[in-house]
């Protein structure tokens, strides 16, 4: 099915992550202009970029995402090079790895963490707002999308990274008040979130050789996998199609193999071994 994203500009925040250099690898595949921020691992994300056979369909935009006047600088950029900007993804994020009862997380913690997952993600859904405002629709009918990148941890908490948990379940009042407002700037236009459980990245990957890790990961999927980066990155291409999800707003679509908020197989029922095994048939 042609997705109707070729030649549409995409934004991808936080493009030097895993999960979004999935996306970004993802909307290239889909023939789509891309616009990638970073920037703590800017250089990285640079070399990334250089290597890839689609690079002449992107370009790097970098600002500190809980800036709203760099984010601004950012989406100006973009404008300037393309003219306006179709689809939004609002992927940036951190998760620190230090588990932290709230009773004992510092104040520069809960900042940091609420300032990039909560406040970077309005910073730039307005930006984006207000590049739709000035350009407009598009002539052709093909609405624009705005799309969070969730966690499951909003649905069922996180033990030790409340703040983590709490940046993430804002983001579903934040989606279902956008959803609304968006439509005044563009009448075809869609909020939604894709919302991963946990996900094995090039960062992830020592974790889950740990003993232990597999096992206690997959408990709770009634599919005893793990997913991939590129697992996010399709669903969040589906959820930004002006095709394939026209009619789909104010929805949050989680990839995580049927996690349920409790465990549904016995420690010896998990057999890390065939986990990692198919983990490794993927590559």
């Amino acid at each position: 099915m042609d997705l109707e994203l070729a030649g549409k500009v995409v934004f991808v925040s936080g493009a030097s992550g895993g999960i979004g250099r999935a996306m970004a690898e993802a909307f290239a595949e889909e023939g789509a202009h891309l616009a990638l921020h970073g920037n703590r691992q800017w250089e990285a994300l640079e070399a990334w970029l250089g290597s890839q056979p689609w690079r002449e369909q992107a370009i790097l935009v970098q600002a500190d995402i809980t800036s709203s006047a760099e984010v601004d600088e950012a989406f100006a950029a973009v404008r300037e090079r393309w003219g306006r900007i179709d689809v939004c993804v609002a992927n940036a994020g951190i998760w620190p790895p230090e588990e932290r009862p709230l009773v004992e997380l510092a104040d520069d913690r809960i900042h940091e963490v609420l300032g990039v997952n909560l406040f970077g993600a309005i910073w730039t859904a307005r930006a984006f707002l207000r590049s739709l405002a000035a350009s407009g629709p598009r002539a052709d009918g093909a609405g624009a999308s705005l799309l969070f990148t969730g966690s499951t941890a909003a649905r069922f908490g996180e033990s030790g990274h409340a703040d983590y948990a709490a940046s993430k379940a804002a983001l579903s009042g934040l989606m279902h008040s956008l959803k609304n407002e968006i439509v005044a700037l563009d009448p075809y236009a869609r909020v939604n979130i894709v919302e991963p459980g946990w996900t094995v990245t090039d960062m992830t990957r020592r974790d889950i050789q740990e003993p232990g890790v597999v096992e206690k990961v997959v408990r709770t999927m009634p599919m005893r996998q793990l997913a991939r980066a590129r697992d996010i990155a399709r669903v969040a291409v589906f959820l930004s199609s002006p095709r394939a999800a026209r009619h789909v707003s104010g929805q949050v679509v989680t990839v995580a193999g049927g996690m349920e908020g409790r465990v549904l197989w016995e420690t010896e029922d998990v057999d890390a071994r065939k986990v990692l095994e198919r983990l490794a048939a993927e590559d």
